[in-house]
């Protein structure tokens, strides 16, 4: 059985490994200028970008480009990395290349979230593997909201906001003779179809009345204001008020039922 694996056209079954002085002798000589140094060190560390990926997998974006962003992000590590510290390049380019995938992911995404929710998110992510990994169970939003000291309402929160949204007109069952999509098995009792008809018509109604009629019934039932203020308003008596009030009512009346 082959091994065999391409992401964006490598075969990351034969890309080679570096041992740490490796990198380090490499790195020198990318950063003095050496162009042959800088391929191979790239195709050293290619191994590196796929294993943070994988922490991605499950994305709707295509995986080559979350791999490409990826080795853009080891492309700045190995310009940035100092020798000089006693440090592995693996310790200091993972999370450089997490920022950079991360930064991809939030600015394509189709539904804009705060950092900080996503940052809690990606904590509860992390906490949640660990945990997974250790207790060998699934772990639960109490326990990972524990583990991030952060209180269970944050955590449910920003879960829900990563969440990738789903469309109405997804299909959750289908057949030869019929679909079914998710609108098929939702409802909103506040909006149902009797609800949209009598809008419709209290509308065309509205449309039917005199201007004044109008005036008069917004100033009343949408401002609240009593007869007496809507006759110092509109310039008329208060008893042509209350008669034009009876008239538009009735008029609504008659036009929705």
């Amino acid at each position: 059985m082959s091994n065999r694996v391409e992401i964006s056209g490598v075969n990351t079954s034969k890309l080679p490994k570096l041992s740490h002085k490796e990198t380090i002798e490499l790195i020198k000589k990318v950063q003095s200028g050496c162009d042959e140094a800088r391929e191979a060190f790239l195709m050293g560390n290619m191994r590196l970008v796929l294993s943070v990926v994988q922490r991605f997998c499950g994305k709707k974006e295509n995986a080559d480009d979350i791999f490409q962003v990826g080795f853009i992000g080891l492309i700045k590590a190995m310009n940035n990395f100092n020798v000089a510290y006693d440090l592995r390049f693996s310790t200091y380019a993972v999370p450089m290349i997490i920022g950079e995938i991360r930064r991809f992911l939030r600015d394509n995404s189709a539904v804009r979230i705060s950092r900080s929710i996503r940052d809690t998110a990606y904590q509860a992510l992390q906490a949640r593997q660990q945990i997974e990994l250790a207790t060998n169970c699934e772990a639960s939003l109490e326990q990972i909201a524990a583990a991030i000291d952060v209180p269970y309402s944050r955590v449910v929160y920003a879960m829900d906001a990563i969440a990738d949204p789903v469309s109405l007109f997804d299909p959750v069952y289908s057949d030869s003779d019929e679909n079914v999509m998710i609108m098929d098995q939702i409802s909103d009792p506040k909006n149902h179809e009797t609800s949209w008809i009598k809008s419709v018509a209290i509308a065309e109604a509205m449309g039917a009345l005199s201007e004044r009629e109008r005036q008069i019934l917004l100033l009343r039932f949408y401002e609240g204001k009593t007869q007496v203020e809507v006759a110092r308003e509109v310039g008329i008596s208060q008893a042509q008020v209350s008669r034009l009030e009876k008239t538009a009512i009735r008029g609504l009346k008659d036009g929705v039922e």
